[in-house]
């Protein structure tokens, strides 16, 4: 929001007249919340959204000086001079401007979004702002230019005279409200930009936010000396803000926003080769069109596709999900199960046939039961001797089984 000028506080002495005299706030040109304030010499915009602006430190200076102080001849310097707005017609990116907004129709019970609520209601509230004539954008445009060029000399010339801070920041919030009142009569341009761009990534809201921020930068660059339209100009910077958007938020997985450009630049070639042929073109062919390598093509082709949802439903009646068909790499196959349950039962018959300790040894020695093999020493403290008594019986138990007539039938479970 643009803010009001805070200049001089109570009980200050002129610096011309040397009288004291209870300074007022200059709220003549700033605002202070709620609806825009209008801008000298232009029409007011009824009903205005606010719109917020970066408030820029400037210096705390005395209140206006009285009526005849001679204004300083520095302020010859500002960028004032008169444009004359040709009369020819504009590119068909300066009539989009012009676009109204179309009404949506009244929503369905029941479908109504607290998103789509606040969306209708801004495409009311910019739908009251009043357009701008030619003559009217380049005085706004003139004004913002003017208020840069104070608030770059303010903050950068810390020792400037008093009555010179003064005027220039008088500038300065003279351009704020007309770098507003230029934002807001454009906002339906960027909602009218935004609707081309709908369906690739980023709903229509997110869609209008970047590019309001593409057209409060556009405000800022605009130069009205070479005669063309502000809409002209804004939309391009509006486009490219979106367009920047999309490629940094519109993808599960981010990609460069040179690699989505080189993307889209395949994309477009094999949509026209496959116009032209009537087939898909091959990655040689895509190659030889862009003057890459088809090492590369394929490289971008691959990065070009979208990850699919697990649960994304699949077939006519959409009850099975995708995840369901996909196989388990890390389950066990039917083949592997069933050799796993046959293995079990033979090493449980051939323990069977020990003593009891010795079976509970080989058992936790291997972690037959558990599936945690334990050290010699673990199992000594189980069972209250050392660790080379578990050692002998540990190998007089394998000596057992090597000898058993199931032996044969447990090495071929190596195989």
């Amino acid at each position: 929001m643009p803010e009001s000028s805070e200049r001089g506080t109570p009980g200050r002495t002129h610096p011309g007249t040397g009288r004291e005299y209870a300074a007022q706030p200059f709220v003549t040109y700033g605002t202070d919340g709620g609806s825009a304030a209008t801008v000298p010499g232009l029409s007011a915009a009824p009903d205005a959204i606010t719109l917020e602006v970066a408030p820029v430190q400037t210096q705390t200076l005395p209140d206006a000086p009285p009526a005849g102080t001679p204004a300083a001849p520095a302020l010859a310097d500002l960028p004032t001079g008169q444009v004359t707005v040709p009369q020819q017609p504009e590119p068909p990116a300066a009539e989009m401007v012009l676009e109204e907004i179309t009404p949506e129709p009244p929503p369905r019970p029941g479908t109504v979004s607290p998103s789509s609520d606040l969306f209708r209601q801004y495409l009311r509230e910019i739908g009251r702002i009043p357009l701008l004539t030619a003559a009217e954008e380049v005085e706004l445009a003139r004004r913002v230019e003017a208020g840069l060029f104070a608030e770059e000399k303010l903050t950068g010339t810390p020792d400037l005279d008093s009555q010179l801070a003064y005027d220039l920041d008088k500038l300065v919030v003279l351009g704020r409200m007309a770098k507003r009142r230029l934002i807001e009569a454009n906002l339906r341009l960027v909602v009218s930009v935004a609707k081309r761009y709908v369906g690739r990534g980023l709903t229509m809201l997110d869609l209008v936010q970047e590019g309001n921020l593409g057209l409060i930068r556009a405000v800022e660059k605009f130069d009205y000396a070479r005669g063309y339209k502000f809409s002209t100009y804004a939309t391009w910077w509006i486009r490219q803000a979106m367009s920047r958007a999309l490629a940094d938020q519109a993808r599960t997985i981010r990609v460069p926003v040179h690699v989505v450009e080189l993307i889209n630049r395949v994309v477009r070639v094999q949509r026209r080769m496959l116009q032209e042929h009537g087939c898909e073109p091959t990655p040689e062919e895509v190659a030889a069109s862009l003057d890459l390598t088809e090492e590369r093509v394929s490289e971008v082709l691959r990065l070009a596709q979208e990850p699919v949802s697990l649960h994304a439903p699949v077939g006519e009646e959409e009850d099975v999900a995708l995840g369901d068909l996909i196989e388990d790499g890390d389950a066990a196959s039917p083949v592997e199960s069933a050799a796993f349950l046959l293995l079990r039962e033979h090493l449980d018959a051939v323990l069977s046939t020990l003593g009891e300790r010795e079976r509970k040894v080989v058992q936790l020695r291997y972690g037959l039961a558990d599936g945690r093999p334990r050290t010699l020493e673990e199992i000594g403290r189980i069972f209250g001797v050392t660790r080379e008594r578990i050692r002998q019986i540990e190998s007089k138990t394998l000596n057992k089984l090597r000898d058993h007539a199931f032996a044969d039938q447990l090495r071929g479970y190596l195989d």
